[in-house]
């Protein structure tokens, strides 16, 4: 691949990506035989628009009101599941320690993954709980916004399919320096590497492990810090013992079990409907909850808006993502940032060829396409059935929504099936947790073991046992430290880790990776200054972002709501007054009115006005690299692209890359 059509592949990637985030209202109606749409909002006045049709129905049918109840599995059957699964896995492992016995068996499982197994953990690595939970529960609140993180994950694939899979592939052995190292001073980039490595991994790790000891103490009653520990040492325990065949096959097996739960649970959601998609939509825009939900949202921005013309608004982007630039950058850091995770590059070293690789990417697409359109039907399921007003009495988050829906639609059937759905999933969420900070702590430990120990202290000159167990004792390490952040993290809000981590890798990783590859000047200076301008501009625009607390922010919007409550009150008939739903709000908005103070970096607002960094990082990251190449060229350098040229081409000789 040329840098022209390299340049060109990035180009259309993100142009798809910017295009559905920053994509506007439309003002179309349906008819019955196209394609379901959604009209934009009318006049809170004038008649809405149907999905349905271009005629709006004469009177809302709203589904009969749900009997909420407190969500809590089963702890007997839900820990007997729990108790199945790590049987299971634990199996696996005990399988995997017998194979695992030189470095390239635990960095890579000794490339003997095929591509069909390889897209199958890479959907398994990448369908966090986050994807299962959070999704399904932004979309549960905020309706559109939350279904556009579903398109970025998803487009981020086209991404690694078109630029690294192969390539990265081909010219690298276990971890991201090995990438960045073969034509550079291998030392300085492999330390700058392995600590980007460990940067993005221990926040990601952070939020899965908060969110797994979040999710034990809600559902099951296993105290915060027991479910952390529990979960760290079985997590230490898989990459110990089993290394990368072990992590590998479970995340197969979680997403197999993920994608069962998400798929028998979708089906009892169109079942609702009649399997009519049409009438889904509907359901939506003429629920009466959904539109008090809106309401009340819309509030905050000042705007008064009810009724039909609150459903339609629920189907239309601006509820969570206000601000076009913010889609625009949030789609930036999933699409580039995907390609640029240690933990799913290290998943290419795993198979035996290129092809395998592009195999891999192809299946992957595939897997994690059908599960995020099942998310978006869970979501949208969950605000019909549950309403966004119970979901948010049970988890302001909106991150149970999807096992509540379970217990619901289970316990329609018959009380017991409420309970062992219920359980399942649970079962499949912890599961999922377990999957994904197993790839972190190895992706981690990997960075740390084989870079730092192996070839910057030990200058390459360690025997396979001696790299085995630098390996075992680093993941060991990383799984302590991992609990310790996760321990320490209970009352912190870790919502933005997530979409922090995505950040970093776009904005330091991938722009060093893809330069180093397809650029022939590309050198040393090039990746050090990369890697230190994106990561540190990421994090530092984060940090002084609105992803931040500030109290004085809240206050303010806290008196917007006050002042709308207060006019329609004024509105309202001699005599009457607002709704008991109303004065709650009220009241609430009356105390966050009065809050006061600054946020963690002592700023009143914030000085960078999107939550996700990516649209300016990222470019910064780039240019940083292309200006210290320009800076500080390097003959030398420059000599060795044409052998990475055929080494990333063809495959010869990848098992000496970095052998230098």
């Amino acid at each position: 691949m040329t840098f022209k059509k390299l340049i060109i592949s990035i180009t259309l990637s993100v142009s798809i990506a910017a295009a559905a985030f920053a994509a506007e209202p439309t003002k179309a109606t349906v008819t019955p035989a196209s394609t379901p749409a959604v009209a934009a909002p009318a006049a809170p006045s004038a008649p809405a628009m149907s999905v349905q049709g271009a005629i709006a129905p004469t009177a809302a049918v709203a589904p009969a009101p749900v009997k909420q109840r407190q969500l809590k599995a089963n702890k007997v059957v839900t820990l007997s599941m729990f108790a199945v699964i790590i049987g299971i896995t634990l199996s696996v492992v005990i399988w995997a320690a017998k194979q695992t016995k030189t470095a390239a068996d635990f960095y890579a499982a000794g490339g003997g993954i095929t591509g069909t197994q390889n897209g199958w953990a890479i959907a398994g690595d990448y369908m966090s709980a986050a994807s299962f939970l959070g999704i399904s529960g932004l979309i549960s609140l905020y309706g559109y916004d939350g279904f556009m993180y579903s398109v970025g994950w998803l487009v981020a694939y086209i991404t690694v399919l078109l630029i690294v899979a192969e390539p990265c592939r081909n010219a690298g052995k276990y971890t991201l320096g090995d990438i960045l190292s073969f034509r550079t001073n291998p030392k300085p980039v492999r330390a700058l590497a392995a600590l980007s490595t460990v940067a993005v991994s221990t926040f990601y790790l952070t939020a899965q492990m908060v969110g797994a000891g979040k999710l034990m103490a809600l559902l099951v009653g296993v105290p915060y810090k027991t479910a952390i520990i529990g979960v760290g040492i079985l997590m230490v325990g898989y990459v110990v013992f089993g290394g990368m065949t072990a992590t590998t096959w479970v995340q197969i097996i979680k997403a197999g079990l993920l994608m069962s739960g998400a798929t028998l649970l979708s089906v009892l959601v169109m079942a609702k409907a009649g399997f009519n998609p049409i009438h889904f939509f509907d359901m939506i825009v003429n629920s009466p909850d959904i539109q008090d939900h809106v309401s009340k949202l819309m509030l905050k921005d000042g705007i008064n808006i009810s009724g039909t013309s609150a459903g339609q608004r629920f189907l239309e982007p601006g509820l969570f993502l206000k601000n076009p630039l913010d889609q625009i950058s949030l789609g930036m850091a999933l699409v580039l940032g995907t390609a640029g995770m240690p933990h799913i590059l290290m998943r290419f070293f795993t198979v035996p060829t290129a092809q395998a690789a592009r195999k891999s990417v192809i299946v992957a697409m595939f897997i994690i396409g059908t599960f995020y359109v099942l998310t978006t039907l869970l979501g949208f399921g969950a605000a019909i059935s549950l309403t966004p007003q119970g979901i948010i009495s049970v988890d302001p988050g909106g991150n149970m929504a999807t096992l509540m829906l379970a217990e619901q639609l289970g316990a329609d059937i018959a009380p017991i099936i409420g309970d062992l759905f219920l359980a399942f999933l649970c079962s499949v969420a912890f599961a999922t947790i377990l999957a994904v900070v197993s790839g972190l702590v190895l992706a981690a430990s990997a960075a740390i073991a084989h870079d730092i120990y192996v070839n910057v202290i030990k200058d390459g000159h360690a025997d396979q046992h001696e790299q085995v167990m630098a390996a075992r004792i680093t993941s060991v390490v990383v799984g302590a430290v991992g609990i310790i952040i996760g321990l320490l993290a209970e009352k912190a809000n870790v919502a933005h880790l997530v979409a922090l981590a995505f950040a970093v890798a776009a904005s330091g990783n991938l722009p060093v990776v893809v330069l180093s590859l397809f650029w022939r000047k590309f050198n040393t200076a090039g990746v050090v200054s990369g890697l230190v301008v994106g990561t540190i501009a990421s994090i530092g625009l984060v940090m002084v972002s609105p992803n931040m607390t500030y109290p004085k922010v809240v206050a303010a919007g806290a008196k917007k709501v006050v002042v709308a409550m207060e006019k329609k009150q004024a509105e309202l008939p001699a005599g009457e007054m607002l709704s008991e739903k109303d004065t709650k709000a009220l009241a609430k908005a009356r105390i966050d009115e009065l809050k006061d103070g600054t946020s963690m970096m002592g700023l009143d607002k914030p000085l960078f006005k999107l939550k996700n960094p990516g649209i300016v990082s990222i470019p910064l990251g780039f240019i940083a690299a292309i200006l210290g190449c320009l800076l500080f060229p390097n003959k030398r350098s420059e000599d060795m692209f044409d052998e990475v040229y055929v080494r990333q081409n063809t495959g010869l000789g990848m098992a000496k890359a970095v052998e230098h």
